[in-house]
């Protein structure tokens, strides 16, 4: 059976991921893949535009993943002071929650920090200083530092 290249629209299980390039068998492709519009016939001008969506990507990544090197910098010479009220043995009646560490952080820089990129196990509940991770797009998790008080 003949095969016929295709460039994929969307991901595809089984087959490869969208922007890609495949051989596929002619009935699959005609039957299945273009008219669900999973994929496109492979011409010069697909291709043409496959490189040029690929090249646009990989700027776009690197301007974000230069961006998060920067906010990194930023990060790891943050420390936060909490003050919170405890009780026998220093414990926290509460506790500072990622959400907490994200919206004072948020001030802190100026910018957003959503609360699921707080890399936090269980909430703090003890009095003393962490260390708590932020993830940042290319693998970055930059540490900051997180002081808990007693309140006066």
């Amino acid at each position: 059976m003949k095969t016929i290249e295709v460039v994929l629209l969307q991901d595809v299980e089984n087959l490869g991921k969208a922007g890609e390039m495949h051989p596929v068998k002619g009935g699959f492709a005609r039957n299945f893949l273009i008219p669900r519009g999973l994929a496109l016939l492979a011409t010069e001008q697909t291709r043409k535009e496959l490189a040029a969506r690929k090249e646009i990507e990989a700027k776009r990544q690197a301007k974000g993943l230069e961006e998060a090197k920067v906010l990194a910098g930023r990060l790891e010479k943050i420390s936060l002071s909490f003050s919170a009220k405890v009780g026998e043995e220093d414990k926290l009646y509460g506790s500072i929650t990622a959400g907490d560490i994200a919206e004072a952080l948020s001030r802190e820089l100026g910018e957003e920090i959503d609360k699921r990129k707080v890399v936090l196990g269980e909430p703090l509940r003890e009095l003393g200083i962490h260390r708590v991770k932020i993830s940042l797009p290319g693998g970055l998790e930059p540490e900051i530092t997180v002081v808990v008080e007693k309140e006066a």
